[in-house]
């Protein structure tokens, strides 16, 4: 028979630290809990239900959605708002992201929920200094509600002013001042995006709060969503480097192999099987003790 081998085994990630952007699995609540329950996940991070986006859902909805994670014994993770997002421009009003904000505040307390995801506003024509000091502006302002609600807002590396440039994202938490505001470090979102994400996770992992892991390959423009870790987005060294560094916050899944909803596409058919299989490779990354192999190719 072979020799053991010598040596401690490395521990299994805490599968309280996994969590899953539940439409990227399901439209339906039923679903989305269908595809934790199958990884054995307890965290849910919650975007929309049927369709709808969070703070477009009544409270009686809310309630409902509030009772089956209890029942279920999943606790939510964030809020993945619409705020300062590719669909909201420097110049669309700024009355809709505080009532958003407002509507989301009082989810959170019936959730239990403490996060909620932001942008920074894509321009729309502006001059660039106009542009940075109204983004700057609206986040601080949103900021300073979300403090007093007890709440902190997550700033994605993705739409918006600071969304690609580390400088501008230190730029605006430093100035808004507040620990009311952190960054949300998405491991996919430099293929579209035209960077390296370790690169840019290197200098603003001190506030990196909460984590999304996708990945792909970016060719002519256009990026192919992959399993975590058979893409370019350098998956294995973001998860190394987050956690040499400290990090002690969830990792929640957003594969991208079925829903895109910048594109208009939702889950439909295999998504939960896609869904499942990109989280049972994300605890395989995180359970081992060395990088992945090199890309592969796209998972399809």
């Amino acid at each position: 028979m072979p020799a053991e081998p010598s040596g401690p085994r490395p521990a299994a990630f805490p599968v309280q630290r996994l969590a899953g952007i539940g439409d990227e699995a399901a439209t339906g609540l039923t679903g989305q809990l269908a595809a934790l329950g199958r990884l054995g996940w307890p965290g849910l991070e919650l975007r929309t239900v049927d369709g709808v986006p969070m703070a477009d859902l009544g409270q009686d909805r809310v309630r409902e959605i509030a009772g089956r994670l209890r029942a279920a014994g999943v606790r939510t993770v964030a809020l993945a708002s619409r705020i300062g997002n590719w669909a909201r421009p420097i110049t669309a009003p700024f009355a809709a992201d505080l009532a958003e904000l407002d509507t989301l505040t009082d989810q959170c307390a019936r959730l239990d929920c403490r996060y909620i995801r932001v942008m920074s506003y894509p321009n729309d024509g502006l001059p660039e200094a106009d542009w940075g000091h109204r983004a700057v502006d609206r986040v601080a302002r949103l900021t300073a509600r979300a403090e007093r609600a007890g709440l902190t807002l997550l700033h994605e590396n993705c739409a918006g002013w600071a969304g690609a440039d580390p400088g501008r994202m230190l730029r605006l938490v430093r100035e808004t001042g507040s620990p009311a505001l952190r960054l949300l470090f998405d491991t996919g979102n430099g293929l579209a995006h035209g960077y390296d994400a370790r690169d840019l996770l290197r200098r603003i992992a001190p506030y990196v709060a909460h984590v999304h892991v996708k990945d792909g390959i970016a060719e002519a423009g256009e990026v192919t969503y992959t399993l975590p870790g058979d893409g370019r987005a350098r998956v294995a060294d973001c998860l190394r480097l987050l956690l040499d560094s400290g990090y002690a916050g969830a990792f929640s899944l957003e594969p991208h192999l079925a829903v895109r909803p910048h594109e208009g596409l939702r889950a439909t058919g295999g998504a939960a099987d896609l869904f499942v299989r990109a989280g049972q490779r994300l605890r395989a990354l995180l359970d081992a003790d060395e990088p992945a192999p090199a890309p592969t190719g796209a998972a399809r």
